[in-house]
């Protein structure tokens, strides 16, 4: 009788293994992107970082070109959790508008450091058609999107204004971010978050409905006058 085979280990446990694995391969990815931008990003630098072999880190993604799109994906899973999903539990109209900006200044005050892979990766792919590109411009559509979302509730609310131009406010309310972003991480100015903040209450302002008026307050009735004879 032969001897048994010794038994394979069971799949879970190597898919858990290596998901772990490319999840770390991420991590790092991401910090360099951050730092470095997508250009910066190879499988060699990676494997530098991570201490694996380019073998190992090319088995999770096979090129760079799909390093540099996961990493896209990783950094909006990431901007969904920490901006989106808390935000849209506010209630509906401009207090979760409210809420989407302010989570949105409060990402973009703790990438001053490193750097909004959004940002960069405009500046880097914006002339260079390809799927990183293509990936790049899906993200930054779908939170648009969102936005866009946020300010025609607000207008249905009756928050804003119904006349109120919704692809302008957004416009406007982007231009905050990319400006704030400038001036804090480039030219190193102080008081851009107060100035960003400000400047998202003086948009709101200009769309704001204006408060319902007050009813009148109704005169008390006239006292008979006495009959003189």
């Amino acid at each position: 009788m032969s001897a048994a085979r010794p038994l394979a280990s069971p799949p879970s446990r190597s898919l858990h293994k290596g998901q772990q694995t490319r999840a770390t391969i991420l991590d790092a990815a991401l910090t360099l992107a951050s730092h470095m931008g997508l250009e910066g990003l190879s499988i060699g630098a990676l494997a530098e970082v991570t201490g694996m072999s380019k073998s190992g880190v090319f088995a999770h993604f096979g090129s760079r070109e799909e390093l540099q799109i996961s990493v896209i994906r990783e950094y909006h899973t990431r901007f969904e959790e920490e901006v989106f999903f808390p935000a849209i539990r506010e209630p509906r109209g401009l207090p979760r508008l409210r809420a989407l900006f302010e989570r949105w200044v409060r990402r973009v005050s703790v990438e001053l450091d490193s750097g909004c892979i959004y940002i960069s990766g405009a500046v880097e792919f914006d002339d260079r058609p390809g799927p990183v590109r293509d990936a790049l411009v899906e993200m930054v559509r779908t939170w648009h999107a969102a936005l866009d979302r946020a300010i025609r509730g607000a207008i249905d609310e009756g928050h804003l204004r119904a006349d109120t131009d919704a692809a302008q406010m957004l416009f406007e309310i982007h231009g905050l971010i990319l400006a704030l972003h400038h001036d804090a991480r480039f030219l190193r100015n102080d008081g851009t978050l107060v100035r960003a903040r400000a400047a998202f209450d003086r948009v709101v302002r200009d769309h704001e409905s204006p408060p319902a008026p007050t009813p009148a307050a109704t005169p008390p009735p006239a006292r008979a006058g006495r009959v003189r004879p």
